[in-house]
């Protein structure tokens, strides 16, 4: 019986520890690729659960009709510094993130923080051919 006891309690201690703390919970929104009012750009946001689940969704309005589209997914638990893998059905969009407490990054499948065109805000130089695909993220 002692040794069932002490199996249990070591579990039960294995498991505590490996839960990794989450730099916040709660939804935050983002803005990564820069849209341009009126285009209808899906507005992105991720939610932290208490448990560690990572959720990613959006909301899409159309401007033409009025419809709203959305969409959410189980992007897996939050490892620090890990790139999750964000895949929409509904529009076939697949791309990957890494996120702090503060920012959230675009990146390849190695967490190298892509610089594209479209992650230039209009406040950013002409003369700039790409910036770096990155966002705040927003309570």
């Amino acid at each position: 019986m002692k040794k069932v006891l002490s199996i249990i309690i070591l579990c039960i201690s294995i498991f505590t520890l490996a839960q990794v703390k989450t730099p916040f919970t709660g939804r935050r929104v983002f803005d990564i690729m820069k849209g341009y009012s009126g285009t209808g750009t899906p507005h992105y946001y991720l939610d932290v659960k208490k448990n560690g689940d990572v959720f990613f969704g959006y909301i899409q309005v159309n401007q033409a009709n009025g419809k709203e589209t959305t969409e959410e997914m189980n992007a897996g638990k939050y490892t620090p510094n890990k790139v999750m893998k964000v895949q929409f059905k509904k529009f076939k969009e697949t791309f990957f993130v890494k996120f702090n407490k503060d920012k959230i990054y675009l990146t390849d499948e190695k967490g190298n923080i892509k610089s594209l065109e479209g992650c230039c805000s209009s406040r950013e130089s002409i003369d700039k051919d790409t910036c770096k695909c990155e966002s705040e993220l927003y309570e």
